[in-house]
């Protein structure tokens, strides 16, 4: 009768997800495994036929000087944007949970940007740096916006930075302002109460409570960062002099533009292994914190 029971309910249970679960395994388990096959293989991306040659291809990321020079980019671009996106997400959110007018329509401002597609959002902020600020540098005699940013080697890589931030910091706004919400009043009352100053409950308070909160937004941050790629094609194209090239955008050049799929493959997949390991560090740290909390 057990046992009965125990099919009935696999059938259901198979009836609902089984159809989930084989969506999932084909578009997106299969072809993992597919593609760290191919890393085996010197595959051109085109040819119906391609050989099995080894280790040959995860030897050449070791060699390849320019994919590690892209990385290397990469994990700037990450550290700052980081940083930029959470303090900024951060202190939009914490300023409009404070008792402002209108601020249902500042929080449909801040957020609209993250509407806007990475290749839409780089051609419209290539139009202002190369035009709108190099006019108004030109006109009122401000030196800094004299000259096109995307054709300065040093400046355009905070371009990319200064982009991605604008773009991201409403969507963390939002989940930052979920976590302020939840904060029971009555401790920030009680706080008050006892003579703690606006600094000192976000010190000890605030701050410890929104652990939760920065863990997503940290996640999702260091996630986009290292995958990004339309913003970096459209905005830069990883110019000038390929200084802005990261490392989504060498990966991609690499397998498609030069025909060497397995070899753009393995860097993928280097690049994968390098990502996860990164995010279970920063999950696994800041959940000790979050119990410490």
């Amino acid at each position: 009768m057990s046992s009965q029971k125990f099919f009935d309910r696999l059938k259901v249970q198979l009836l609902f997800s089984g159809p989930t679960l084989f969506a999932f395994f084909t578009v997106v388990i299969l072809p993992f495994l597919y593609g760290i096959y191919l890393t085996f293989t010197n595959w051109d991306g085109v040819s119906t036929s391609h050989s099995f040659v080894g280790m040959k291809n995860y030897l050449a990321v070791l060699d390849d000087a320019a994919f590690w020079t892209s990385l290397y980019k990469t994990m700037k671009y990450v550290l700052l944007t980081v940083i930029l996106i959470n303090v900024v997400g951060f202190f939009l959110a914490y300023m409009l949970t404070t008792e402002i007018r209108a601020k249902n329509l500042f929080r449909a401002g801040f957020f609209t940007p993250n509407l806007i597609g990475g290749i839409i959002l780089g051609f419209l902020w290539q139009f202002i740096f190369s035009n709108v600020l190099v006019y108004i540098g030109e006109h009122f005699k401000i030196g800094i916006f004299s000259s096109s940013w995307l054709a300065d080697p040093d400046k355009a890589f905070w371009t990319l930075v200064i982009v991605t931030t604008w773009q991201y910091s409403g969507y963390m706004m939002v989940i930052y302002i979920a976590g302020l919400m939840n904060i029971p009043k009555e401790l920030l009352e009680a706080a008050s109460i006892d003579g703690a100053n606006a600094f000192v409950r976000l010190r000890k308070i605030i701050l410890p409570l929104m652990v939760p909160s920065f863990i997503v937004c940290v996640f999702l941050s260091l996630q986009r960062g290292f995958m990004v790629y339309d913003l970096n094609i459209a905005l830069t194209n990883g110019g000038p002099y390929k200084s802005t090239q990261l490392v989504s955008m060498y990966v991609y050049q690499k397998a498609f533009l030069s025909q060497k799929y397995g070899a753009g493959q393995a860097e993928a997949f280097v690049l994968f292994l390098i990502v996860a390991i990164v995010t279970l560090i920063q999950v696994y740290v800041s959940k000790k914190r979050e119990v410490e909390a």
